[in-house]
């Protein structure tokens, strides 16, 4: 099985630049405090770093 990861927006993209927000919006994340659930890949951990101010990330056993 694949490990997932949860991600929650619990800072707003106000003030923000625009590949913050492109990288938020790619990961699905719509309103402050929405969560969504990816596969822990390369390419997630990087899109997750770069706004690591933003998100908060947890660990899923599936």
């Amino acid at each position: 099985m694949s490990e997932k990861i949860k991600v929650t927006l619990v800072k707003s993209v106000i003030g923000s630049n625009q590949n913050q927000r492109r990288v938020v919006e790619t990961l699905g994340l719509r309103k402050l405090n929405s969560s969504v659930v990816h596969n822990d890949t390369p390419n997630i951990r990087g899109m997750v770093h770069k706004i690591n101010h933003l998100v908060m990330v947890e660990k899923i056993d599936a």
